[in-house]
């Protein structure tokens, strides 16, 4: 992956429900798809030389795969169609819709967002994956390395357990599980060497929907501080989360 320069946090926003028992992440299926943060629109994220640019990471245990875009933070993209031909997935982002006939209006800041989806049945996720993504009038192809350590089949059920993946040089993706009304906030995030530790905001007054659906969040690491070509411990303190996640 090549190095870019990211704003510090992006937390992640409303994803599709999910069943509580029974849930499937399938093949192309679109109710597992989230996202962290919304856009301004497709090309439209501005500030930056990189920031044009789209990213990707693979999620739970090589089930998922997120996305990362660059945009407004309350209006995200949502992967709305995923097929695979062999280790080549396409992938179609769209615009989040509005309340009824009312436009969705987007805050005009500049953050990372992760959209999340399922990898198709068929793709084998301890080799390399091209996603071919399309977002409005923008594609790009994104280069995912295979991970040999994966276990998880695309198509069969998500364990539900946190999982996260470097998308670029100190950023990656962290997938948690839970209340589509109450993603995690970061309060802070801070790394050395091949260990970090993201503080979440605890807030026992916040009312949830009783759904369980993917959040994603995006986190940046100073690269210099971190080693991303290592095996990295992410401890998750706070907001319900507290445990450890091995970042691949």
């Amino acid at each position: 992956m090549t190095p870019r320069r990211l704003l510090l946090v992006a937390s992640s926003a409303l994803a599709a429900a999910l069943l509580l028992a029974g849930c499937t992440v399938g093949p192309g299926n679109t109710a597992p798809n989230s996202t962290s943060e919304p856009s301004s629109g497709p090309g439209n994220a501005g500030g930056g030389d990189d920031s044009g640019d789209l990213e990707g990471a693979l999620l739970d245990d090589g089930r998922m795969f997120a996305v990362v875009s660059w945009g407004s933070s309350t209006c995200l993209p949502q992967v709305d169609q995923v097929s695979a031909e062999g280790q080549t997935v396409s992938v179609t982002l769209v615009e989040p819709e509005g309340d009824g006939a009312t436009e969705k209006a987007c805050t005009a800041d500049l953050a990372p967002r992760a959209s999340v989806g399922a990898l198709p049945q068929g793709v084998d996720p301890t080799k390399d994956i091209t996603l071919q993504v399309t977002y409005g009038g923008v594609s790009d192809d994104i280069d995912l390395d295979g991970d040999p350590d994966a276990t998880g089949t695309p198509g069969d059920p998500t364990s539900y357990e946190p999982s996260a993946g470097w998308f670029d040089d100190g950023g990656l993706v962290l997938l948690t599980w839970g209340s589509s009304g109450c993603p995690p906030v970061v309060e802070s995030a801070e790394g050395s060497g091949s260990a970090g530790t993201v503080t979440f905001v605890t807030d026992d007054t916040q009312v949830c929907t009783m759904d369980m659906a993917p959040r994603a969040t995006v986190i940046e690491f100073p690269e210099d501080d971190v080693d991303d070509d290592a095996p990295f411990t992410l401890t998750l303190v706070g907001g319900g989360l507290d445990g450890t996640v091995q970042v691949r």
